[in-house]
């Protein structure tokens, strides 16, 4: 089942804070992020791993010893629970903090930073380090976005990168399931695929004589196909064991769309269109026509990740379940992804904590529309401030530089081309209190600042 109006949050840190607790990202005192990189100091040897532990764990809020995490709730009720690949928490984890998220097994990476390189001189597994034989690099091969003929030498460049990372998931993942075949299981793989800054170490045939890309485009398209390629061997596996029918996949992203493959005069990104016009993602926003986007990753939505448009946080969101969804099926049921949590609680008997603001949506899943629960509206900060969208799609937004509120109706504009605040003040004026209540009392919970902690020198 695909679903059709499903949201991320405006970036990733918080996506996954949001589904790994169950609250939305515009409370206050929630969580906070701690700044990545950290761990480079690790690989310089500036820091042992005790001190960047203990450096992380005296940083920002700390969960509350009765905070009840996603993976806790399948791990109390029995299941075998496993995260491979990118971490779920913050721009920086550890070992400690993942074991007390709730999950039995844990191989990758634990600083955000890092893992926009795609060669890992070493990994963690378990909370300890994972050397990875052949791959030298101490910034794990990142590079700058964007394409020139410097970036291009970088990208080829293959010394001291053996590796590919999400090869290496791949082998995890599959032993994972291979391991608990026999037992309940939950597992959860955040990819680094497709994030940027473009790296692959191959381009496959689909796409390398594809005379409509440019080669940069190309290495962007082959690492789309990647990704497919882990989704093909995760169900290959699961039909060679014997568990396909009776094994729930959800597929989804963290945010909404992000342009990498930006080249001169071609495909301008976040900033500016072709013709040179600023996006301020106030008034002016990415549309994947005028921002050269060939892939057009929107299909029409407006804005990027980070902007609080419905291109920067509307998600692909698909789930399948051959015993109890049929295939083919299509939901704008409204939903986010702090909703998975009292989805996957109600799908395995489990209790779901009080205080959560999710909804499940088992019911949709399993073709009981009538039992289905809904939002009065769904909410999640921005860089510019808190949005929200209602069951009947009114979006309000915040914009917090101008303290001034946008409105949209996304049943006739869902390009979001037309605010008319000025035209309908009473549901502007309801959705201000919908949304300052959300917002704990104040609108600037809802922007990325507010949760983000600074480690001291």
């Amino acid at each position: 089942m695909r679903f059709r109006q499903a949201y991320g949050c405006a970036f990733c840190a918080p996506s996954r804070a949001s589904m790994m607790t169950g609250l939305h990202d515009c409370h206050q005192g929630t969580w906070t992020y701690t700044q990545g990189g950290i761990y480079n100091r690790l690989s310089t040897g500036e820091l042992t791993l005790a001190q960047v532990t203990e450096l992380i764990h005296t940083t920002g809020l700390q969960a509350r010893p009765d905070e009840v995490f996603l993976a806790q709730i399948a791990q109390e009720a029995g299941y075998a629970t496993g995260q491979i690949g990118k971490l779920e928490w913050g721009f920086d984890t550890t070992g400690d903090r993942i074991r007390r998220h709730g999950w039995d097994y844990h191989y990758g990476w634990y600083d955000h930073a890092r893992c926009h390189g795609f060669y890992p001189p070493f990994l963690f597994e378990n909370g300890e380090l994972a050397y990875i034989r052949g791959n030298t690099r101490a910034d794990c091969g990142v590079h700058l976005d964007g394409e020139s003929p410097e970036n291009a030498a970088i990208r080829s460049d293959r010394k001291g990168k053996t590796v590919y990372s999400q090869d290496i998931f791949n082998e995890k993942i599959v032993a994972f399931l291979r391991k608990h075949k026999d037992q309940p299981f939950f597992l959860y793989h955040p990819s680094q695929l497709p994030h940027g800054p473009i790296a692959i170490p191959d381009i496959p045939p689909a796409v390398k004589h594809n005379p409509d890309l440019t080669e940069y485009e190309k290495e962007y398209a082959s690492m789309i196909l990647k990704f497919d390629e882990t989704v093909g061997i995760i169900l290959d596996e699961l039909e060679r064991l014997g568990i396909d029918d009776r094994t729930m996949i959800v597929l989804c992203s963290d945010n909404g769309h992000e342009v990498y493959a930006t080249q001169d005069g071609r495909t301008s990104g976040r900033t500016e269109n072709l013709n040179g016009e600023a996006f301020d993602n106030i008034r002016t926003k990415f549309y994947s026509e005028t921002g050269g986007d060939v892939f057009n990753g929107n299909d029409g939505l407006a804005g990027l990740k980070w902007s609080s448009w419905e291109g920067g946080t509307r998600i692909p969101y698909l789930v399948r379940f051959p015993s109890k969804i049929d295939s083919g099926g299509l939901s704008d049921h409204i939903l986010t992804n702090y909703d998975f949590m009292p989805t996957l609680a109600e799908l395995i008997g489990a209790e779901l904590p009080q205080g959560k603001d999710g909804l499940s949506f088992l019911p949709t899943l399993f073709g009981r529309d009538e039992e289905q629960r809904v939002h009065p509206f769904v909410i999640y900060a921005s860089g510019l401030g808190p949005a929200l969208v209602t069951a009947d799609n009114w979006k309000l937004r915040y914009i917090n530089s101008e303290d001034s509120f946008q409105l949209y109706d996304l049943n006739q504009d869902y390009r979001e081309e037309n605010d008319v605040a000025t035209l309908y003040p009473e549901i502007v004026d309801r959705l201000k209190t919908w949304m300052l209540n959300a917002c704990d009392g104040d609108y600037r919970h809802g922007t990325p600042g507010a949760h983000l902690a600074a480690y001291q020198k």
